[in-house]
C-alpha cells in the first residue's frame, strides 16, 4: 500500500517536474530557431539568425558555424528540399521579403551553404512574411511551403500563398494563392491542415494590427483551381499572432490552437461550432505556439515562450480540451519555439530563441 502511494504521488507531481534548461548560445537577439539533425550524427543541431549571420550551432559542444551572411530572418523551416536524404534550411526575412533554402553540402561544418532563391519582394513576389508552415498542400505526398505576405501593399497583399517545388528546387518555386487579399492587418502565422474533411489540406492564420487585423479565421481549399473560402472564427481577438490545426478534444475533429502573441491570451476553437475557450487569458506576449504530445500520454498538449511574461509554459491537455498550466521556466523570452526530442531519450523538449533575452535556449523535459 505504502509503495502504490508513492508512485500515485509521484505520477501527480509529474506535471510541475523541473524542466532543465540548456544555453546554446547567448549575446544576440533572434526571432527564429530550428533543430534538426543536419550534421548526420544522430544529434539535433539549431540554426538561427543574428539578424545578419544565419548560424549553425552544431551539437553537443554548439559550435558556430555561419551558413549565410546578409539577411535579417524573421522565420525558417527545415526540409529536405533536394531529396538528397538530408535536411536543408528554409529562411525569410520580413520586408523586403527573401524566401530562399540553404543547401546542406556534403561537409555541412566547413562554412557557407550554397544559397538557392524561392521567392522575393525584388522578382514580384510575395512581401511582409512572418510565417512558413511545411506541409503537402496538393496531396502529391511531397512537403511543400506557406508562407505569409501581410504587407498591406504590392501584388501579393494581405495574402497567404503556397509554394510547390519544381523539379530543380535551384529553380524559383512555383507559387499558388491561396488566401488571396482577405487576409488584412498584418497577417502572422500559419498553419495547415484538414479542417473539412475532404481530404485537401486547408489553412489558418491570424491577424494582428490595425487597421483590418485582430482576428483568427481559416481558408478551405476548393477542389479545383478557384477562390479559397474563408471562415471567420473570431475578432476582437487583440494581438492575435498563431493558430495551428489539432484535434484537441478527442473527437476526431481538428479544432485549432491559437494565440493572442502581439497581446494576452492562449486559447482554442471547438469544432464544428468554433467555440472558443480561454485556456490562460493572462499570459502577455505569447508569440511562440507549438502543439504537440508533451507528457505522453496520447493526447495533443500546447506550450509557448511568453516574450513579456518572460515564462516559458505547457498546458497539459485531459484529452477533453481541458488544459492545466505548468510552467517551465521563468526570465526567458522567446520569439519562436520548437518541440523537438534534443536528447534522444524518446520525449519532445522545447528549443528556444529569445529576441529581448538575447539566447538561444533548449528545456529537457523531464517526463523521461
Amino acid at each position: 500500500m505504502k509503495l502504490l502511494t508513492a508512485l500515485f504521488a509521484l505520477a501527480c507531481l509529474a506535471p510541475g517536474a523541473e524542466w532543465k534548461k540548456h544555453t546554446v548560445a547567448t549575446g544576440f537577439p533572434n526571432q527564429t530557431a530550428v533543430a534538426a539533425d543536419v550534421t548526420g550524427d544522430g544529434k539535433p543541431d539549431i540554426i538561427t539568425n543574428d539578424y545578419k549571420n544565419t548560424i549553425l550551432f552544431a551539437a553537443p559542444q554548439w559550435s558556430p558555424v555561419v551558413l549565410h551572411t546578409g539577411l535579417h530572418l524573421i522565420h525558417s523551416a527545415v526540409m529536405d528540399v533536394d531529396g538528397d536524404g538530408d535536411m536543408d534550411f528554409i529562411g525569410v526575412s520580413y520586408n523586403p521579403a527573401t524566401l530562399f533554402w540553404l543547401e546542406r553540402p556534403i561537409n555541412p561544418l566547413a562554412g557557407n551553404w550554397p544559397f538557392h532563391l524561392i521567392d522575393s519582394t525584388a522578382t514580384g513576389g510575395v512581401n511582409g512574411v512572418h510565417g512558413l508552415y511545411v506541409h503537402d498542400m496538393n496531396g502529391d505526398g511531397k512537403p511543400d511551403l506557406l508562407a505569409t505576405s501581410g504587407a498591406p501593399a504590392g501584388p501579393f497583399a494581405n495574402s497567404v500563398v503556397w509554394f510547390e517545388r519544381p523539379a530543380n528546387p535551384k529553380l524559383p518555386w512555383i507559387r499558388h494563392w491561396a488566401a488571396r487579399g482577405d487576409a488584412p492587418g498584418l497577417n502572422h502565422y500559419v498553419g495547415a491542415g484538414d479542417v473539412d474533411g475532404d481530404r485537401r489540406a486547408d489553412l489558418a492564420t491570424a491577424g494582428k494590427d490595425v487597421p483590418g487585423g485582430n482576428w483568427f479565421a481559416w481558408w478551405s481549399q476548393p477542389a479545383k483551381d478557384g477562390p479559397w473560402k474563408k471562415t471567420l472564427l473570431a475578432d476582437n481577438q487583440l494581438g492575435a499572432t498563431n493558430i495551428l490545426i489539432a484535434d484537441l478534444n478527442g473527437d476526431r475533429k481538428p479544432d485549432f490552437a491559437a494565440s493572442r502573441g502581439h497581446g494576452k491570451g492562449v486559447l482554442w476553437f471547438e469544432a464544428p461550432s468554433w467555440r472558443l475557450h480561454e485556456i490562460d487569458a493572462a499570459i502577455a506576449g505569447p508569440h511562440s505556439l507549438a502543439a504537440a504530445d508533451i507528457d505522453l500520454d496520447g493526447d495533443i498538449d500546447l506550450a509557448t515562450c511568453a516574450k513579456d511574461s518572460k515564462e516559458a509554459v505547457w498546458y497539459e491537455n485531459n484529452g477533453k480540451g481541458r488544459f492545466t498550466r505548468n510552467l517551465i521556466g521563468s526570465d526567458q523570452a522567446s520569439y519562436d519555439i520548437r518541440l523537438i526530442d534534443m536528447d534522444g531519450d524518446g520525449d519532445l523538449d522545447l528549443v528556444g530563441c529569445g529576441e529581448q533575452s538575447r539566447n538561444v535556449v533548449w528545456y529537457e523535459n523531464p517526463k523521461r
